[in-house]
């Protein structure tokens, strides 16, 4: 009896051949599919837009990135508007915006493991900056660049194969 031997396939039609999932061009692995994230200029969403929106951007920024974020890696559970929800509401309290960054830095990280790259988001990072000149957004989105920067040539919304 013939043994059948799995095979692999990458480039544009890959999705339709195996199924909907886009393999990653490992023999014998097929990766889970997600969504590119937009590029953004870290100093950009740190200080231009926001002082430009009077801080409006800043939580239109924070719900966009939670929202590719998830689309990027649906195995991630997020709330991209109870994210913003709680910085509108209870940032007067400290302790929740800073969980959220936490938990956003968390996101991050493991946005980058499920690109295949070394870890490089820290949590605690993500939450401690925003009492330097709120240069938390700044480092989060430097991180965040990264993940986008491991797909090379995609754009945003195009369907990307994930590594772990």
């Amino acid at each position: 009896m013939a043994e059948i031997q799995p095979t692999t396939t990458s480039g544009p039609s890959a999705a339709a051949q195996t199924g909907g999932v886009v393999a990653t061009g490992t023999p014998g692995t097929v990766g889970l599919p997600g969504l590119a994230m937009k590029r953004r200029g870290p100093v950009a969403v740190w200080l231009g837009l926001p002082l430009v929106t009077l801080g409006i951007y800043q939580l239109v920024w924070y719900y966009k990135i939670h929202k590719e974020l998830q689309q990027f890696d649906r195995r991630q559970t997020l709330n991209p508007g109870g994210s913003v929800l709680v910085l509108i509401f209870l940032g007067w309290t400290l302790i929740a915006p800073l969980i959220s960054f936490r938990n956003t830095g968390r996101a991050i990280a493991e946005a980058q493991r499920a690109a295949g790259l070394q870890v490089t988001c820290s949590p605690a990072t993500s939450m401690w900056l925003v009492f330097v000149f709120g240069l938390n957004t700044w480092y989060m989105q430097r991180q965040l660049n990264l993940v986008t920067d491991a797909y090379p040539g995609v754009t945003e919304g195009t369907q990307v194969p994930l590594a772990a």
